[in-house]
């Protein structure tokens, strides 16, 4: 239909002198555009891109300006020949259709074909690499979400649905631990300094030991904030553990990566963050047990022990310590006495061959076989060669017993044989 026929059947409505039932006025809408965009091709950018349970998938096409919403019944799916995502910018063929209970119209696709990815998702693309080579986004540098934190701390906004869900999910899983909300917008131009200031008070005044970053779903733009550069180094640089929790799950941010912990979702951050009181006090419950049942255990021992502290007990357990220590003391002493009385034996026996080397070598030994020792009575020397006498010379002479003095009136020399 062209823009004659439109306007000549807006011109018609227009006649009509009674008013309309929203029902009246829905149907021509619907006649009117059904009929007129029957086929039709369309090229803009995947935004909010939801698969549902039922296998249809539905989604907004927008460009700069405008944005129509659009769905892909599970029938046609066949005809996709890649796989859909938001950022991507398409070119689809299909038809308008008006949903008359709701008033509102979007297009029934038929086929799509993709043109390249959407000017937000090459421009998170390259933020992405850029932080990530600063190292914001290192597994090294992730902290542990703790086990049982006293204060949670919530950046999100106070009238979502989000903070909601995160209050109702720790007050039934575990109402003993506080929260602390710290209130800020989630999209919009001035979103992105507010969510990074109050990460920023929250570490400057250590309001909680974990931090709950994020929202609700919603579309591509409106996830933005959440992958500012701002929020990411303010997360990055956060003493406090951040869990991000952006949207639904197929939602993503750059705040999932700098945080410590991805949830899903809301409700499944405030999951991650706090452990069933139930389950802590049935752990508590078996520590108690345990430990009454390892005292009991350790007091029957100990009474068992004290039993054998009698007189007549302690007695014999010192004789059962002292006889094996008394017998080896006598074996001990034993050895000792059978190793001296070897040593003695032994240096006796080499006493009695030093005494007969000594007896042999004795010349008061040779004297008494009859021998003497003549030697000068002037400086005492002996005499062991006639040659050294002069006739006339004084000599003394010393047999085995007594001494006797001589005067050399004859020398005569004799071989040695």
């Amino acid at each position: 239909m062209n823009q004659e026929s439109l306007s000549m059947n807006a011109v018609s409505l227009n006649k009509k002198e009674n008013a309309y039932t929203v029902s009246e006025l829905t149907s021509y809408i619907k006649e009117l555009l059904e009929a007129s965009f029957f086929q039709i091709v369309v090229e803009g950018e995947i935004s909010n891109y939801k698969p549902s349970s039922t296998g249809h998938v539905y989604f907004t096409l927008k460009d700069e300006k405008a944005a129509i919403s659009a769905v892909i019944f599970k029938g046609k799916m066949r005809n996709i020949a890649f796989s859909p995502k938001d950022g991507n910018k398409v070119r689809l063929k299909g038809s308008l259709s008006v949903y008359a209970l709701r008033g509102n119209y979007q297009i029934i696709v038929d086929s799509m074909e993709e043109l390249g990815s959407g000017n937000i998702l090459e421009m998170l693309e390259m933020r992405k690499q850029k932080l990530a080579k600063e190292g914001l986004f290192d597994e090294d540098r992730k902290k542990p979400i703790p086990f049982f934190p006293k204060r949670i701390g919530i950046v999100t906004s106070p009238t979502g649905a989000a903070l909601q869900d995160i209050l109702q999910i720790l007050q039934r899983r575990n109402p003993k631990i506080s929260v602390v909300i710290l209130p800020c917008p989630v999209q919009g131009s001035e979103a992105a300094a507010e969510i990074a200031k109050k990460i920023t008070i929250a570490n400057t005044h250590t309001l909680c030991d974990v931090l709950i970053v994020g929202r609700g779903g919603g579309s591509l733009e409106d996830l933005l904030p959440f992958s500012e550069e701002i929020v990411v180094r303010a997360i990055a640089a956060s003493e406090i553990p951040v869990i991000s929790a952006v949207g639904h799950e197929i939602d993503w941010a750059l705040s999932d990566f700098a945080a410590d912990k991805r949830a899903p979702t809301p409700s499944a951050a405030a999951e991650l963050a706090s452990p069933p009181l139930e389950d802590i006090l049935e752990l508590l419950e078996k520590f108690k047990e345990n430990f009454e049942r390892s005292m009991s255990y350790k007091l029957d021992y100990a009474k068992a022990l004290m039993r054998s502290f009698t007189a007549e007990g302690l007695e014999m357990q010192f004789r059962t310590i002292e006889q094996p220590l008394l017998q080896r003391f006598d074996d001990a002493k034993e050895d000792l006495l059978l190793a001296m009385q070897y040593h003695v034996q032994e240096k006796k026996q080499a006493l009695n061959m030093i005494q007969t080397q000594l007896q042999a070598l004795n010349p008061l030994s040779v004297l008494e076989r009859g021998f003497a020792i003549v030697r000068f009575k002037e400086n005492k020397k002996t005499i062991l060669d006639a040659q050294d006498l002069k006739l006339g010379d004084e000599v003394e002479i010393l047999p085995f017993k007594g001494l006797a003095e001589a005067k050399i009136s004859q020398i005569q020399k004799r071989e040695v044989r």
